[in-house]
């Protein structure tokens, strides 16, 4: 009878694959953070022996870059799109938006890449990148100049993430501003400018600020291009 309950139990289980093991994975990493995912805990939720992961995942390093290829492979990017201004920001609204629906996945996207060569990383985190300089290189800047647009792009991208993302709210049932931010717990004389901006502070919009910084870049970007495509003579 037992062993008719267990085989009863263990048919009702999905089949192993790679894209329910990293599906489990950032769900982990979503509710409790990169710390809680491990190949122990990850089998567990999973309801199976944490070594038959390893057929998916040769370590916790790999399984890490398998969360990051999950969520940037939801990232829509169409290089072939002749308004690479308008790419650009439908780019940066959606990495905005995957960054806000899994912030604990933020460091992996920030600052894991930092640890592997370039060549050495997981296909799915290069694709991005190749598609942004195809995109670029369509709308006439030189391979070179498109590797500088790119790194100036996400260096302002992931700078606006971290920002938006450690915009934090101590009290927000609280009315006034000073005390909802906490700010009141700063010396005055020492910081009376971080003070007086309370108001401006408390009413922070993510996405009005990322299309602000967007406008400055984007301006730039295509006074560049025009520069270019004027040739010598201007």
């Amino acid at each position: 009878m037992t062993s008719a309950n267990t085989s009863g139990t263990a048919a009702t289980k999905p089949r192993l694959s790679r894209d329910l093991v990293l599906a489990k994975a950032l769900e982990l990493v979503d509710a409790e953070g990169l710390d809680a995912l491990t190949m122990r805990r990850l089998g567990q939720e999973l309801g199976r022996d944490p070594m038959s992961l390893y057929r998916y995942a040769q370590n916790r390093a790999a399984l890490l870059d398998g969360v990051t290829e999950l969520v940037l492979n939801q990232l829509r990017i169409h290089p072939e799109d002749p308004d690479w201004k308008a790419q650009l920001r439908g780019i940066a609204h959606g990495l905005r938006t995957l960054a806000l629906q899994h912030p604990n996945v933020v460091p992996l996207l920030v600052t894991r890449p930092l640890s592997t060569p370039l060549g050495l990383r997981p296909l799915g985190t290069l694709r991005p990148l190749e598609q942004i300089l195809s995109l670029l290189g369509a709308a006439g800047f030189g391979a070179a100049d498109a590797l500088h647009v790119y790194r100036a792009y996400y260096g302002f991208l992931y700078g606006h993430i971290l920002n938006e993302l450690q915009e934090y709210v101590v009290d927000p049932e609280e009315n006034e501003v000073l005390l909802r931010l906490g700010l009141h717990r700063l010396p005055a004389k020492e910081f009376p400018k971080l003070r007086a901006l309370a108001p401006a502070l408390s009413e922070y919009d993510g996405e009005a600020e990322l299309d602000q910084g967007l406008g400055i870049l984007l301006s730039g970007l295509e006074a560049q291009l025009s520069r270019q495509a004027a040739g010598p003579a201007a």
